[in-house]
């Protein structure tokens, strides 16, 4: 049995979760709505503020979609309930984060230009640039993955480099600082 797989979901006040025929989970809470395809070897059955999920064999295939399809159907019952939250920091001088009209983000990151990047409308964006720290973004929404991609779209406009560590990086993030050249004697 999968150890992630077996545990069950339980369901917090002002969830409701649906499974249809066609095997599609959909989770409506107070910060939005969310719907998943699951496989149809696995089962999802929703009984007594919980979410159990089974599967029919013991394949290897069938295995590993157990622990996915659980976790998945967690994550969405943490969104819709809890939200999601990922904080950039902008290391470098003069780097800047400003939040324009229709959800657009303008970046200037040390280049000859600004960047732009619209974001999608379920994830809300708040840019901090204060002269005396460092510039943050935060991104809040109810959806893990799609978060999570605009999260890493946001860091490869400039990969933290690993001499003084200057480019867009994971608040908490660890990088591999590498030495400079070695001084002459």
């Amino acid at each position: 049995m999968s150890r992630i797989g077996k545990l069950p979901i339980s369901i917090p006040a002002g969830v409701e979760v649906k499974v249809n025929d066609e095997n599609v989970v959909s989770v409506k809470g107070p910060l939005g709505e969310l719907t998943q395809q699951v496989d149809p070897v696995i089962e999802v059955s929703v009984e007594d503020g919980t979410i159990e999920v089974k599967r029919s064999g013991d394949s290897k295939r069938e295995k590993s979609m157990h622990g996915l399809y659980r976790s998945l159907v967690n994550n969405m019952v943490e969104g819709v309930s809890k939200g999601y939250e990922i904080k950039l920091e902008l290391v470098g001088v003069g780097y800047r984060a400003e939040v324009l009209p229709n959800n657009v983000l303008d970046l200037v990151l040390g280049f000859a230009h600004h960047t732009y990047l619209q974001l999608p409308s379920e994830v809300k964006v708040e840019a901090v640039s204060d002269k005396r720290s460092t510039p943050t973004v935060t991104l809040k929404s109810h959806d893990k993955q799609l978060i999570g991609q605009v999260a890493a779209k946001i860091r490869s406009f400039r990969k933290p480099e690993p001499y003084k560590g200057k480019g867009i990086k994971f608040v908490g993030e660890v990088l591999r600082r590498k030495a400079g050249k070695a001084a002459a004697k």
